[in-house]
């Protein structure tokens, strides 16, 4: 399960400058597929081959012009709460204020791992006043300019030192069972739809709860299912209710996530798609999870008509377009409708998401497909895809594509294979991977 690191301070330090910065430093590939506004508040850096998440608490919660010190509680509490470690953010050229001595406190007294950041170091001479923030009682400050990145390299060979040793048991023990994890908007009808599932036979839970903040896994076997819903910590707290719940719901949401196989994404009917659907769904889609999206709630819609579900699902495709090959389910975890052909599909397409397709095949069917469309000639040169094959052992489904012409391969083109794999094989809720190679 991946790592969390999150980043506090008051506003106009440059948290989100340096979220930028540090999320930029990506070493693997990253997909530029344009997202929400929201999405830049979180995103994974790759640093010489370890991957971590970050999210940028000051993204979430609206700061007015004068800032509540109750706005910066709550960022620091939800980072304590829920991040593996707090890159805790100053303004070297302002020095330290009361607001910095705030949160200072609250993190000292946190036991987690804080790593105190002067940014704003534009130049040398600036270096010099970043000793005043010893006072702080936080270790050695590392000077950094988000804006122009001196400082980010040894700050994140910092943040890879600092961060928590995963349990490898733990790890072990989950691997070779599907992992579902239930995200949505708070009352999309999530923890009714879990109770559906486990019903009253409380003996089949089996409880594996890591740290506080960690996942929980709920093993469910029964009626020939054996599978780990993963839950987060944070549902269990109920006290926390006067939280700022969207912000809380998508750092939890991170979570699951990120520790399941396959997400079912769940849809309340009766509010249709909002803008923290979309969100989550890009969570899922930077993830590169399965998906099943359910639509919760059917039975206080009063037209349930076939077009009516029609327009339904292409309404929710379209909103999540370009990826749309995946199951949308319509039920009601009250009257227990349809719950069943909610864990078969999830089931299914994590089966999916494990597809192997023999290399010959690939061959024979899609050199078809390309014969009959070949990829646009560029500036007089042609493109010649001579061998298909997939990645051994990859999280997703991988197609590597050799040719002599790899970076003339453009994106409507990928969109063209893509469609045709889906088109052979049953690909159905997972994401896929193309890259094209040099022979």
């Amino acid at each position: 399960m991946g790592q969390l690191v999150a980043i506090v301070g008051r506003p106009n330090v440059g948290k989100s400058t340096l979220f930028n910065r540090l999320t930029q430093s990506r070493t693997a590939i990253v997909d530029p597929t344009a997202g929400t506004t929201r999405d830049r508040q979180y995103g994974k850096v790759d640093w010489n081959g370890k991957e971590f998440s970050i999210v940028d608490t000051g993204g979430w919660v609206v700061n007015s012009e004068d800032v509540f010190e109750t706005e910066i509680n709550r960022q620091v509490e939800l980072a304590i709460e829920q991040a593996d470690e707090i890159l805790f953010v100053v303004d070297a050229m302002n020095g330290v204020t009361d607001l910095d001595d705030h949160v200072a406190e609250i993190l000292r007294k946190s036991r987690k791992p804080v790593i105190l950041v002067a940014n704003k170091v534009d130049s040398n001479e600036w270096v010099y006043n970043i000793a005043e923030f010893y006072s702080l009682g936080l270790g050695d400050p590392y000077p950094v300019s988000a804006a122009n990145g001196y400082g980010t390299g040894d700050l994140l060979d910092e943040i890879i030192k600092k961060l928590p040793e995963k349990d490898p048991s733990q790890e072990e023990q989950l691997d070779e069972i599907p992992k579902f994890a239930i995200v949505g908007r708070p009352n999309a009808g999530k923890s009714s739809l879990i109770n559906a599932f486990i019903g009253e036979d409380r003996h089949i839970v089996t409880n594996i709860a890591g740290t506080t903040r960690d996942s929980i896994y709920t093993r469910y076997n029964k009626f020939g299912f054996d599978f780990y819903l993963v839950d987060t910590a944070g549902i269990r707290k109920k006290n926390k209710v006067n939280e700022d719940i969207e912000y809380y719901s998508v750092i939890r949401s991170i979570r699951a996530i990120e520790a399941s196989d396959v997400c079912i994404l769940m849809i309340d009917a009766t509010r249709g798609i909002e803008a923290q659907d979309v969100n989550i769904f890009s969570l899922i889609q930077k993830n590169k999870k399965g998906l099943v999206v359910v639509v919760n709630k059917w039975d206080l819609v009063e037209d349930k008509s076939t077009t009516a579900i029609k327009h339904y699902e292409t309404a929710i495709r379209e909103r999540f377009a370009p990826f749309t090959d995946f199951p949308i389910i319509f039920t009601s975890a009250l009257t227990k409708q349809r719950i069943f052909k909610v864990i078969e599909t999830a089931v299914q397409v994590y089966e999916n998401r494990r597809r192997v397709v023999p290399t010959s095949q690939l061959n024979t069917v899609l050199q078809e497909d390309i014969n009959a469309y070949p990829p646009p000639s560029n500036k007089g040169k042609f493109i010649k895809i001579k061998y298909i094959t997939m990645l051994k052992g990859a999280q997703v489904p991988t197609f590597i594509f050799f040719c002599n012409l790899p970076q003339w391969v453009k994106e409507p083109y990928r969109r063209y294979l893509e469609n045709k794999i889906r088109e052979h094989w049953d690909f159905k809720g997972t994401p896929i991977n193309l890259f094209m190679r040099d022979k």
